[in-house]
């Protein structure tokens, strides 16, 4: 499964971060993760000019699926610096690679094998949409457009609103829930042939949005909602995601700002 160490003393892991502007974070203390398939170290440096982590990836959607901190933490980190260019030393690795490593090391973290592939392959779908490769793009956009229509019509199809699904039809609902289940399955199994060989993230990623739709839908509007009530209450927010208005009032409310306006 490979280890992590301390890359200054070989000895056991201190992972040690420090907030650079409350979203992204600098290493202290380099990291190295020691991978079974490689002779050579990756080497995470701590450097905040040349590499910073915003810890786990993970789209507000599914935080209450997965969370952005936990034992995965080193992971992470690993992960950031693997798929950032220059931003690690070690052996050269593309992105599915590092992809792949990041799921290594969470298991090896102790991470359960669950959470490791479900977090394996949200950011496998980052690296398909990310890719060169138009195929790989119109792959992804096709898996998922095609897993969320046929949901939305099962929904339709199970509250007897349209009859358009074969496999749910107008029975009794226990058999349209248990056909339900089986095609949220199956077509996205047989859609993930075109993500190639990252093809079991392709059937991991379709099942669970096929499952999690409507709770994926629900969390969706509730944080919509909020976004609106936030901005209207609290102004915009910057690039960084900071609500200016109220940054800016509070900077001016500290001490050391009225010395210098009277210097």
């Amino acid at each position: 499964m490979g280890h992590f160490t301390d890359a200054l003393t070989g000895g056991p892991l201190r992972l040690e971060l420090r907030s650079v502007d409350g979203r992204d974070f600098a290493v202290l203390r380099p990291i190295a993760y020691h991978a079974d398939d490689y002779d050579e170290p990756f080497v995470v440096p701590a450097d905040v000019d040349r590499f910073r982590t915003d810890l786990a990836s993970v789209p507000w959607f599914l935080t209450w699926l997965v969370p952005v901190s936990g034992d995965f933490l080193p992971a992470a980190v690993l992960h950031d610096g693997l798929v950032r260019p220059g931003s690690y030393t070690g052996p050269a690795v593309d992105r599915v690679e590092a992809d792949r490593l990041f799921r290594v090391a969470m298991i090896g973290l102790g991470t359960g094998r669950v959470r490791a592939w479900l977090m394996w392959a949200a950011v496998s779908v980052t690296t398909m949409w990310q890719s060169t490769e138009r195929g790989r793009r119109a792959a992804l956009v096709g898996l998922l457009s095609v897993v969320v229509l046929l949901g939305t019509l099962a929904t339709l199809d199970l509250l007897d609103l349209w009859d358009v699904l074969p496999w749910m039809g107008r029975r009794p609902w226990p058999a349209e829930l248990a056909g339900g289940a089986v095609a949220a399955v199956v077509v996205p199994t047989a859609l993930a042939v075109t993500w190639g060989r990252l093809w079991p993230a392709g059937v991991i990623a379709g099942v669970a949005l096929a499952f999690l739709l409507h709770v994926t839908v629900a969390i969706a509007v509730l944080y919509a909602g909020y976004r609106m009530l936030e901005r209207l209450l609290s102004g915009p927010m910057d690039d960084r995601g900071v609500r200016v208005r109220d940054r800016h009032g509070g900077l001016r409310r500290l001490p050391w700002r009225h010395d210098q306006q009277r210097r």
